[in-house]
């Protein structure tokens, strides 16, 4: 029973630093249905053209709320694709505060930081450049298919009410993902992932899709045990993006999209850490 008590004890804080990041972003989408017009979204979808730059430095603060509010944004279209998977591969979640605990040299932290977030930018822009959706989603559109009736109601309460209901579905979630990795074990899932150029990148990005604090806290400590490689630990902390594909999974409704997304993720998180194992370039990195 203890086990179920921790599991909803880690959901719970897992969840909690989200709702600021939640409420802010449907109070913005809101505000731009119903109080900007559309001279100000039309605004705010032209600097979309730089938005993965602001994504790839965002994501690199070590909370995984602005992977939630990015993914909410694209469900609205507010945000472009790029910026999304600019945000989803720069978010480290525990790794920064790891490894400033662990007194690893500052120059290496920063580097491995502006690693990713280079691979973020560019990555966003090329996906910018080479997709273009079909289907221009409106926030009004989004409202309708939450349901949420907000029609004469005020933004605050409908801002809140978005909040609530994606808030409610992230604790079940992650209630459910901890019971998983309370049952099997963090060590047991560590040990999947062999310190071997391919196959190491291939389990770490599939560790790295859990969308829980575990999979960043295991791979970032292997790295430092000495048990992986930083091109495999790259990989995984470029296709974790904490919560953010739970939320882009329950706020957009095109489920070919969205796995289609999650595969492209999973797809430049192992190419980028396969490449760095096999060219040497993680040995420039390496914090161990």
């Amino acid at each position: 029973m203890d086990f179920v008590i921790h599991a909803l004890v880690h959901a719970v804080k897992d969840t909690l630093p989200l709702l600021p990041f939640l409420y802010l972003t449907y109070l913005l989408m809101e505000l731009l249905e119903h109080k900007a017009g559309e001279r100000v979204d039309a605004i705010i979808r032209r600097s979309g053209r730089v938005g993965p730059l602001a994504g790839g430095l965002l994501g690199m603060l070590p909370q995984c709320g602005f992977s939630a509010a990015a993914a909410s944004l694209y469900a609205g279209r507010v945000v472009t694709l790029g910026t999304m998977l600019a945000v989803f591969l720069s978010t480290s979640d525990e790794m920064l505060p790891i490894l400033l605990t662990k007194q690893i040299p500052l120059p290496s932290v920063l580097a491995l930081l502006g690693t990713k977030a280079a691979v973020a930018v560019v990555v966003g822009f090329l996906v910018d450049l080479l997709y273009r959706p079909r289907h221009k989603e409106h926030v009004e559109e989004l409202c309708q298919a939450e349901g949420c009736h907000c029609e004469g109601k005020s933004i605050f309460l409908s801002a809140l009410f978005h909040m609530l209901k994606v808030a409610l579905f992230i604790l079940l979630a992650s209630f459910a993902l901890g019971l998983v990795i309370e049952l099997v074990g963090e060590e047991q899932l560590a040990s999947l992932v062999l310190d071997r150029p391919v196959l190491g990148s291939l389990l770490a990005g599939l560790i790295g899709l859990i969308p829980n604090c575990a999979a960043s806290v295991i791979l970032t400590e292997l790295h430092l045990g000495g048990a992986l490689s930083l091109g495999a630990m790259l990989s995984g902390l470029l296709v974790g993006a904490g919560v953010g594909l739970l939320v882009l999974f329950r706020m957009n409704r095109r489920l070919k999209e969205n796995l289609l997304i999650l595969l492209v993720l999973y797809a430049i998180g192992v190419a980028v850490g396969v490449l760095f194992d096999l060219t040497g370039l993680g040995a420039l990195l390496s914090l161990v």
